[in-house]
């Protein structure tokens, strides 16, 4: 099985066949140490289990999004549903995606360099659902989708979302199980009347929109 640093490394030369800016930190020269083992006190609790984390962590609100990328004479184009989304800096302009370390999707997005983040609005759920399959079993999740391309990277800007980021893989991280994906902003807009009915957001496992 591919470790931490060999995702990282088959993610940048992705993105170095594609021509694309990358900045990311070199592979360590050699493997990573054996973390230092020690008894377990018998008062201290267990670290958290993925359940545990599921249950608390799911209590924190998000938005949802579908990141894009632009497809190829031999492939639709990309995308996946994503919570796991937030602005990183304002100067110069950042955002952070993360995804699973399996995704079947990313390496496509890596293979482009670029991608479109598509914030759902409030009549979107269908639409998030259609993009969490994995792309091997849901085939072209663009089929039925209206689309256009976004005026820099050309990836799928998709109708009726609230608001769109369009940009270009700045950097790529391991962390755990996932990996973290800078983009450098290079142009972004809204939709006022789709963000007239709000966002979609996600809570405990269900969907829900935002009331004031």
């Amino acid at each position: 099985m591919m470790g931490h640093a060999g995702m990282a490394a088959l993610a940048v030369r992705y993105l170095r066949s594609a021509d694309a800016p990358v900045r990311a930190a070199p592979p360590p020269a050699g493997p990573a140490p054996r973390p230092r083992l020690r008894a377990v006190g018998p008062d201290e609790p267990p670290p958290p289990g993925p359940e545990q984390l599921r249950r608390v962590l799911g209590a924190f609100a998000s938005g949802v999004t579908v990141v894009t990328a632009p497809g190829t004479d031999r492939q639709p184009p990309a995308g996946f549903a994503c919570q796991a989304f937030a602005s990183l800096s304002l100067d110069p302009p950042l955002v952070v995606f993360m995804v699973g370390r399996t995704s079947t999707t990313w390496p496509r997005i890596a293979r482009a360099g670029v991608f479109c983040v598509n914030i759902l609005g409030a009549r979107q759920e269908a639409l998030c659902r259609s993009f969490a399959v994995s792309s091997s079993a849901a085939g072209d999740k663009f089929s039925g989708v209206a689309h256009e391309p976004s005026p820099v990277t050309g990836s799928p800007r998709l109708a009726g979302a609230v608001a769109w980021v369009d940009c270009t893989v700045h950097a790529v991280h391991t962390g755990g199980d996932h990996l973290v994906v800078i983009g450098r902003v290079e142009a972004l807009g809204t939709d006022e009347q789709a963000a007239a009915a709000g966002p979609l957001l996600f809570h405990r496992g269900t969907f829900g929109t935002f009331t004031v």
